[in-house]
């Protein structure tokens, strides 16, 4: 399926003229309809780097375009949990929080862990059993199914655990916003613990405690800098915390304590895929985690890389491209709980039956959102493609997929992106954003408008409910209330290029110093470099739609190089003939260590192209 590039409204005016900045390379409108736009990097701080760090200039332009300083590299390039973790008491009902599950512990209490289905809340989940397991804590999961019960706690599930004799149930990536189903487990007789990360519509829901960095009454600045966490990185909080008040009752006077680090592949797991800013704190816990990663130990993990052929250290990419929708396949369109149960896992004969089948319902998930995604844009195509808020509902449509659906069309037409499936006259929608645009304030602010039955999220991401006949209110209201922002960002934006790259400077060597400079992923972008006046050599489509090709330089060096997607766009049919007529274009990608056959070599992955002037 090829999705053709179309002009659309004022905000693809906005998006082509980014406020007169001169275009890089003289590219005003690339084969992806984007104007190429060089970071600003002040050159006495880029030398400064790279003097005082031995860093390739290349590499210093990257890390002063990105605003890091001197006397604050170091921490950057090394960062360390001793250094950036806060001590969980800074947050709010932590410490009622960590003694009330401490002092179930402690007298045998059954504590439930009510999760989520996305990776996320299956990471949490994971962590948070494993945790329990390691300090003998009797405790069960449960992971609601998406269809049937939908996000978030409900009363019917939490009545279940209470009868089922769990005394505190741990909410977990869910709860801030589930009044009515919180009510009703403390109706029941639960002390409800919701550890989430997700925006609260100014009130907080009865629950015994509440850890959020993102509760609206959390108002020490030094607390709000961390409302960029991940619930995964919030649950690693808790088990700090519940850990250090175990110690403190002598629990672990007759037994070894556990060490919480060595779960962060969990937690850089669930932080990369759930796309929030790889800085600050974040960037510690997943540069540490993907160090723990690289060692195999969780059967889970070992089995899922087994399974996608990943035999090298994982990165970012594995995480959130060959693991992440693996882990999520189960709650899209097999069981929900899955993830949960293939990441808590210590026996690896299960580890590889769950990773199999969670291997096979990810191929069935690929083809549910082909399906969808050609509706979506054919749909769009008619009508509703061309507002600054893009708005796709369908009947039918597979709730398990509407979420990369809305990534997709957030990523092609470059503005903020919902997916409504539509059943029963009742829609379940899942949005994603662009960078400068808050989602999950948006979404709230429709739930308290009245216009949504429910939803919530964070600035990238969000989730909703709604009637199916007020579907257009809701995009008149967010609009309204997104579309001055949508156009600011769109002036803002632009394909940001961090540097020209020779072909024959593309090495091994300088992979190596650029992944120093990660991880990388939301709020710290890949460094993307330009390749002037490329040839490109034996180019041909592989797989259903990516083209595989060599990119000859100017001074004679060669390099591998793929565009994944390319065939559903004009670029890779440009690329195609461009190698074949021999003419020169433009690249625009990311620098990738290529591990094939245990050789390493440099490779591009091609994000765009354009004529060469």
């Amino acid at each position: 399926m090829i999705l053709r590039t179309r002009r659309l409204s004022a905000v693809d005016d906005v998006l082509a003229a980014v406020d007169g900045t001169q275009a890089y390379l003289g590219v005003t409108q690339s084969l992806t309809g984007q104007r190429w736009v060089l970071s600003e990097a002040d050159d006495r701080l880029v030398h400064a780097l790279s003097q005082r760090h031995g860093l390739p200039d290349i590499v210093a332009r990257v890390l002063a375009a990105r605003g890091v300083e001197l006397e604050n590299a170091e921490q950057f390039l090394n960062p360390t949990l001793r250094d950036m973790l806060p001590d969980p008491s800074r947050f709010l009902d932590m410490d009622k929080a960590a003694d009330r599950v401490a002092d179930a512990i402690a007298k045998g209490e059954t504590i439930a862990i009510f999760g989520d289905y996305d990776v996320d809340g299956a990471t949490s989940s994971a962590l948070l059993k494993r945790f329990f397991g390691a300090v003998d804590a009797t405790c069960v999961t449960y992971i609601p199914d998406r269809i049937k019960e939908g996000y978030g706690p409900n009363a019917a599930a939490l009545s279940k655990l209470k009868a089922d004799g769990s005394s505190v149930v741990l909410t977990v990536d869910c709860g801030t916003t589930a009044f009515d189903a919180l009510q009703a487990g403390v109706d029941a007789g639960l002390d409800v613990i919701v550890v989430d990360h997700h925006q609260a519509d100014g009130s907080l829901p009865p629950c015994y405690a509440l850890i959020n960095p993102n509760r609206p009454d959390e108002a020490d600045e030094i607390i709000t800098g961390f409302g960029q966490l991940a619930a995964v990185g919030v649950a690693f909080l808790l088990v700090v915390g519940v850990n250090r008040a175990l110690r403190e009752r002598g629990w672990f006077k007759d037994r070894q304590a556990p060490n919480p680090l060595d779960w962060l592949d969990l937690v850089a797991l669930g932080t990369v895929c759930d796309v929030v800013p790889l800085t600050g704190v974040n960037r510690a816990l997943v540069s540490q985690g993907l160090k723990v990663m690289a060692k195999r130990r969780n059967p889970g993990l070992r089995a899922l890389a087994d399974v996608a052929g990943v035999d090298e250290p994982p990165g970012t990419y594995h995480a959130g491209f060959v693991f992440g929708p693996r882990v999520n396949a189960g709650g899209r369109v097999g069981q929900a709980d899955m993830g949960t149960a293939l990441l808590s896992t210590e026996d690896p004969a299960q580890a590889t039956t769950i990773a199999r089948a969670l291997d096979g319902f990810n191929q069935e998930r690929k083809e549910i959102e082909a399906a969808v995604q050609e509706d979506a844009f054919n749909l769009l195509a008619g009508a509703g493609g061309d507002a600054p808020v893009v708005i796709a509902a369908g009947e039918g449509w597979h709730p398990g997929v509407i979420g990369i659906v809305a990534s997709r069309i957030k990523d092609k037409l470059r503005r903020p992106a919902f997916v409504i499936a539509v059943n029963d006259g009742v829609g379940k929608g899942s949005g994603r954003s662009i960078p400068g645009v808050d989602l999950g304030a948006a979404v709230t602010a429709a739930v308290q408008a009245g216009i949504l039955e429910n939803g919530g999220g964070h600035k990238m991401a969000a989730g909703l409910t709604v009637r199916a006949e007020r579907v257009d209110e809701l995009r008149e209201f967010l609009n309204t209330h997104l579309g001055p922002r949508i156009l600011a960002a769109g002036a803002e934006a632009g394909l940001r290029i961090d540097a020209s790259l020779a072909v024959s400077g593309a090495t091994p060597d300088l992979v190596g110093v650029l992944e120093q400079a990660g991880p990388f992923g939301s709020g710290h972008r890949e460094p993307r470099f330009a390749v002037p006046q490329a040839r490109l050599v034996n180019a041909k489509v592989v797989g259903e739609n990516h083209v595989s090709c060599l990119v000859s330089g100017r001074d004679g060096g060669r390099l591998k190089a793929i565009a994944f997607r390319a065939m559903d766009n004009p670029m890779g049919p440009a690329l195609l003939s461009a190698a074949k007529a021999d003419t020169p274009l433009n690249l625009a990608g990311h620098l990738r260590a290529d591990r094939w056959m245990g050789r390493l070599q440099a490779q591009l992955l091609i994000e765009d192209a354009a004529p060469v002037l």
